[in-house]
């Protein structure tokens, strides 16, 4: 394993108060190693440098779990995964999470696959999907303990894409920067409209990255069958 990146992570962890077990570290090195592989031939990301995957990747992604009381065997649907942030990390350090993992770029997807086939991670479903379409499969829809996005849209619009995901009474985490309280007064009525409740607003300084915010959405009522609405209507005119 490449050490010079395991003494970068094992800092960046410690500064943000955040652990891990060995083996979960281990399997780290080795997403970051693929990561910077893949990225080669594909945009995966734009951080290349070790200490900000370690930190702006890795750590941002298990702050999840430093805030966030996530039960044992908890489903949870990342939406918009990406390269697997924070859903495939928060799996590493938390094997017991019933992951699934949803894009809409399939390379994306077989990233990912890659990465849990060299770090040996089971139990992960790979959904090659919309958001909105995805959301309306009746395998899928309302059926999560938990949605949790580090998409860069509006929280107005994330909920609609997340939102329909999550059973009555489970949980959408939305990881957002430092224009949370803004975001979330203007997505008051989005979360009523769509069966939710704002809970709390979690903000955190991420060592030398800036503000950090997770806002929790308890899902509790039922979403309408009317959402979420094609993408194109979220996004011209969003709720």
């Amino acid at each position: 394993m490449d050490q010079s990146f395991k003494t970068i992570l094992d800092t960046t962890l410690k500064e943000c108060g955040l652990s891990l077990e060995e083996e979960a570290k281990t399997k780290l090195e080795i997403y970051d190693r693929l990561l910077s592989e893949y990225n080669q031939v594909m945009n995966l990301t734009a951080l290349t440098e070790p200490r900000d995957v370690a930190l702006k990747h890795f750590c941002d992604s298990l702050t999840v779990l430093k805030y966030a009381q996530i039960p044992k065997a908890a489903s949870v649907i990342d939406v918009g995964t990406g390269a697997g942030f924070p859903g495939l990390v928060l799996k590493i350090a938390r094997p017991d999470l019933r992951l699934s993992l949803l894009d809409s770029l399939q390379k994306r997807l077989s990233f990912l696959e890659e990465v849990c086939r060299k770090t040996e991670i089971t139990d992960v479903r790979f959904l090659h999907n919309r958001a909105e379409d995805g959301a309306r499969e009746v395998a899928l829809r309302e059926t999560y303990d938990f949605a949790i996005s580090r998409a860069v849209a509006p929280l107005n619009v994330l909920c609609e894409y997340c939102l329909p995901y999550v059973r009555v009474g489970g949980i959408f985490l939305a990881m957002k920067g430092k224009d949370c309280e803004e975001e979330l007064s203007l997505a008051q009525n989005a979360i009523r409209t769509l069966g939710g409740e704002a809970e709390r607003v979690n903000s955190f300084e991420l060592v030398d990255a800036g503000q950090r915010a997770i806002i929790q959405i308890r899902k509790i009522t039922p979403t309408p069958e009317s959402y979420p609405r094609t993408s194109k209507k979220i996004k011209n005119n969003p709720l």
